[in-house]
């Protein structure tokens, strides 16, 4: 959880606030944040156009399609997002004329695989109960598995779930079916090389719940062999339950049928832009990915931003907002359709300012489990995490202080979050966690571009059959859209004054950043902590800090002074906390 800058103030030092040493250059630490006028105004006209059932209902018409590239329902819902893009006022690219203020265009590119699609599937115990229909478990059938003949297959059940390597080695599963438990998983990959027709797979992490939600099932995939088209079956906890009952019996033949749609197919990317007026080239980008068949992932993003752009039309169109760089929203496959977008044009990727990442942005937390979370660029909480940072159960990699990313970007979202948050009825839980990858922000930042995640984690429905509509919420979306849109809006119409306010209000976000770091180190030389590692942490915090403030003139040039004494000042308070340690 990120730190909040209200009510926090600083320890005097020689008798005086570290902020007003600097000879009235820079206001004194106040218990108040910085205000931007503008952005008062924004959030107003945000929070009275955004329609979080506007946004939801295009997600009870995503979520209808399991969406891999190539396929129908992905396809289709590019065609729904761009009829909501036409009637936004929008216009076709290729036959927009050069002045006009918002354009859309469809690319195509030829995959070099066929598209791949599930239509049907089921799974039964021969003579027995049925465990598994594609109607009631969408994501039994892993991806990439290939159809079996229209009556189906019949064949013995072999259990591997409790073999060492070297024993389900010695098995003979020549046309057998294999019942891979958990661990057993690597072990099935080998009998399929040893001629298995297919194999049976449960393998459900603990924070879905399975015990609870006995029928769901985690969308995956599993190596087939092409050549003698096999297929695998994922379990949810019923089905394995149900399936391991049988095998204590004694022998077991299960009946498998699979329907696939295999064709060639093109890949489609949906791109829309609100021209800057002052500065096109410069750009905003926002982006939610359109694969994956559940509903929060990521229905909730496709259709929180394409209400997002709808909104910008219809401010744009009545002259309440004016954009001095481009905004610009792509829809597509995940990290693919962004890292593309990036790498195809070097032109237009050095003018990209900021990215931002829409995934699992609608989740109705009372019933999935899930926080709304700001996923940071890597900043010292990727290296020491502690106190109110925590990792999710995704987990992140260790990082290293040459991998950190110093950027106001953290804290200006988190902020404009935060102030959603106080603006609608029963108020918004805002959340961060330290950087760990895995969505559509991760080229921007491989190519150096600053970009956040917004997300939901730890959903028990993550990844299942389970994540339906019902598990959506209209306000979590108008919450999430709002923060995102107020974000986008404000950056994009940016001048001087949006660049002041940002030194300023980093600058309280980094004080208040090293009191807290502050007191977590004091506690840790008292639990018999070492005094240099704990120094290296709050110097560490406070040169990211002063580096993330420096760069706030990537919005203006004008505030290279002030950004330049605000940051010699959270260097110098850091310098003092350290130097303060382990001194009683």
């Amino acid at each position: 959880m990120s730190v909040r800058t209200s009510g926090r103030t600083l320890r005097a030092f020689g008798g005086m606030a570290l902020g007003a040493m600097l000879a009235g250059a820079l206001p004194a630490h106040s218990q108040s944040r910085p205000r931007l006028a503008s952005l008062d105004h924004t959030y107003d006209l945000l929070l009275k156009e955004f329609s979080g059932d506007h946004a939801r209902e295009t997600v009870a018409f995503v979520e209808q399609f399991w969406r891999q590239p190539g396929s129908i329902g992905f396809d289709t819902t590019i065609a729904h997002v761009a009829g909501i893009l036409a009637r936004a006022g929008y216009v076709r690219e290729d036959s927009a004329p050069a002045s006009a203020p918002l354009v859309y265009r469809i690319e195509r590119r030829r995959m070099e695989q066929a598209s791949w699609t599930p239509v049907d599937a089921s799974l039964a115990i021969e003579h027995g109960p049925t465990l598994l229909r594609f109607a009631t478990n969408r994501n039994m059938l892993a991806i990439g598995s290939f159809a079996t003949p229209d009556t189906g297959v019949v064949a013995e059940v072999v259990d591997i779930s409790r073999m060492k390597p070297d024993d389900a080695g010695r098995v003979d599963v020549a046309g057998k079916l294999v019942f891979a438990d958990g661990p057993s998983v690597r072990l099935a990959q080998g009998a399929i090389q040893r001629g298995a027709l297919g194999v049976l797979v449960y393998q459900m992490p603990a924070y879905t719940r399975p015990e609870v939600n006995q029928t769901s099932i985690q969308f995956g995939r599993f190596p087939a062999d092409s050549a003698r088209g096999t297929w695998a079956i994922f379990l949810s906890y019923g089905a394995r339950e149900a399936l391991k009952e049988a095998l204590a019996a004694g022998s077991v033949r299960v009946r498998v049928r699979t329907v696939v749609d295999r064709h060639p197919a093109d890949e489609l990317t949906l791109v829309a832009e609100a021209r800057g007026r002052a500065h096109p080239g410069e750009r905003i980008v926002v982006s939610a990915h359109v694969q994956e068949p559940g509903a929060n992932d990521n229905a909730s993003g496709v259709g929180t931003q394409a209400e997002m752009a709808r909104v910008l039309a219809a401010l744009i169109a009545r002259k309440q907002l004016r954009l001095e760089r481009t905004v610009t929203f792509i829809w597509g496959d995940e990290i693919r359709a962004v890292a593309r977008y990036l790498a195809e044009d070097s032109a237009r990727t050095a003018g990209v300012k900021w990215g931002l990442s829409l995934d699992m942005v609608g989740e109705n937390t009372q019933l999935t489990g899930g926080t709304f979370l700001i996923e940071k660029m890597p900043d010292p909480s990727a290296v020491w995490t502690r106190g109110d940072d925590h990792h999710t159960e995704w987990g992140g990699s260790p990082m290293t202080v040459a991998q950190l990313t110093p950027h106001w970007y953290n804290d200006f979202v988190r902020n404009r979050c935060e102030d959603v948050a106080g603006r609608v009825p029963g108020g918004w839980t805002v959340r961060t966690n330290p950087y760990e990858g895995g969505s559509d922000h991760t080229p921007f930042l491989d190519a150096k571009i600053p970009a956040l995640l917004l997300w939901h984690f730890t959903d028990q429905f993550y990844h299942t059959d389970n994540d339906r509509l019902p598990m959506v919420s209209a306000d979590e979306m108008r919450n999430s859209g709002v923060c995102a849109l107020a974000v986008v809006a404000t950056l994009a119409s940016g001048n001087g004054a949006t660049a002041r306010f940002v030194v300023e209000e980093t600058r309280r976000d980094a004080l208040a950043r090293l009191a807290a770091e502050r007191t977590l180190s004091e506690a840790a030389i008292v639990a018999g902590g070492d005094v240099a590692h704990e120094r290296e942490i709050i110097t560490t915090w406070a040169a990211w800090y002063r580096d993330a403030i420096g760069v706030a003139t990537e919005i203006s040039a004008d505030v290279a002074s002030y950004a330049a004494r605000a940051g010699a000042e959270v260097m110098r308070t850091g310098q003092q906390y350290a130097a303060d340690l382990g001194a009683h």
